[in-house]
């Protein structure tokens, strides 16, 4: 059974829109409008590597030693010279035994040193031989297999040599980043300060879970929502709560998110209704720069600015919400903290699963599920409704199937596919 709506929105039909636009925008035009007006905060610090999971590089990273920083061996086995080898007759005396974190000494000439993996290889040696194809005999080793000279031997500075560039700046880190960095010697990194946010969320309607329901009120699932997104993407969270429909109580929220935040998200209010005052409030305050979106669910997606705070206002229905984040909020989110690489999430070519007859008016992004058919190829069904309430249809959705304005789906179409990892990490 789909959910209730945390609003009731009805799409806009009609009215004034704001002078920076006459008409409902593109999906690219509107992410490109929103990322031309993107200034990444200017506040760096410098954290222990370690501290550094999930935030933005300030600074590059460049490596203070080579990789690896001495020949060692990439196996455990024996170290000696090929040459060597073939003299003797296939058997070496066993001069030496070198563990991890240990030198040995020169290698004596005629002699092989047993060695383990990432042990430095000894002065001498040019050949690792590993040790599943030698047959220790006493205080000797017997290698029978044919070996290639060089083999098995990690050189100085093969991966990278002092001085290389080894994370950009605007990278956010991940776990991979860490351990890079951390191999390369860098004890601290300087990163963007986390990025504050203010949500707030309108409608007279919405309660708190805890609370019994009275009539025609409905549980604020926005606010776990927002938080959420927004927590996963590394951001200092101000929650302001519910604000009710009354035109000056938003401004007054409004202008008190806007002094405390780098950017305000508020969920709800932004159509043409006569309850809707986010519009007016933040016309009010600043300006609004981009109003509908054409695409569905989320046409009604302002963005604007109280003072120099941006402002991101999404529809109060949950779906919408959701959609409009991973599309357009969180890479301007990202762009604010610094990452260079933000934009519209990659989506995967897939096979349709389902058939629409009826080509769609504006670009729809139905929540979907991928999965592998019989013979190995991705196939895309749909939820059953398409409703911008049904929060259910997001926890059944791996990602969202792009449809495309104006083309009839047929069973077996390409059709696109955005994974929920594109839209959540």
């Amino acid at each position: 059974m789909a959910e209730p709506s945390n609003s009731c929105e009805p799409e806009p039909a009609g009215g004034s829109t704001p002078a920076a636009q006459d008409k409902p925008l593109t999906v690219e035009q509107a992410l490109e409008r929103l990322l031309g007006y993107a200034r990444p905060v200017d506040e760096t610090e410098a954290l222990p590597t370690a501290d550094c999971l999930g935030r933005v590089l300030a600074e590059p990273v460049v490596s203070g030693v080579d990789l690896p920083y001495w020949d060692n061996s990439a196996m455990d086995g024996y170290a000696l010279r090929a040459d060597d080898l073939a003299a003797h007759g296939g058997r070496l005396p066993v001069s030496q035994r070198i563990p991890a974190g240990q030198c040995g000494t020169p290698l004596a000439p005629g002699t092989a040193a047993r060695i383990f993996t990432g042990a430095p290889v000894p002065e001498g040696a040019d050949t690792v031989v590993v040790q599943e194809v030698c047959e220790p005999e006493d205080d000797a080793v017997r290698v029978s297999a044919e070996i290639t000279p060089g083999a098995n031997i990690r050189r100085r500075g093969e991966e990278l040599t002092a001085g290389t560039e080894v994370l950009a700046a605007g990278t956010r880190l991940g776990p991979q980043h860490l351990g890079m960095a951390a191999g390369v010697g860098a004890a601290e990194l300087r990163v963007h300060r986390r990025l504050k946010v203010a949500i707030l969320a309108t409608g007279d309607e919405l309660v708190m879970p805890g609370t019994a329901l009275g009539p025609g009120q409905i549980y604020n699932s926005n606010r776990f929502l927002f938080r959420a997104l927004l927590q996963a993407l590394g951001c200092e969270v101000i929650d302001l709560g519910i604000v009710a429909d009354d035109r000056e109580a938003t401004v007054a929220a409004l202008r008190d998110a806007a002094g405390q935040s780098d950017l305000v998200l508020a969920s709800g209010g932004v159509s043409v209704g006569e309850e809707d005052h986010i519009r007016p409030a933040v016309e009010r305050l600043g300006s609004l720069d981009l109003w509908r979106v054409a695409m569905r669910p989320g046409k009604p997606f302002a963005f604007g600015r109280i003072g120099e705070t941006p402002f991101i206002g999404s529809p109060g229905n949950p779906v919408s919400l959701f959609v409009t984040f991973g599309l357009f909020a969180r890479p301007f989110i990202q762009r604010l903290q610094g990452m260079r690489d933000a934009g519209l999430p990659q989506a995967l070519p897939a096979r349709a699963g389902f058939s629409l007859s009826k080509p769609v008016k504006r670009r729809d992004y139905q929540r979907a599920r991928l999965s592998i058919d019989a013979d190995g190829q991705t196939l895309v069904e749909v939820f059953r409704s398409t409703s911008s309430a049904a929060l259910s249809s997001l926890t059944w959705a791996n990602g969202l199937a792009i449809i495309p304005e104006g083309e009839p789906i047929r069973e077996g179409d390409r059709v696109d596919f955005i994974p929920l990892s594109e839209l959540l990490g």
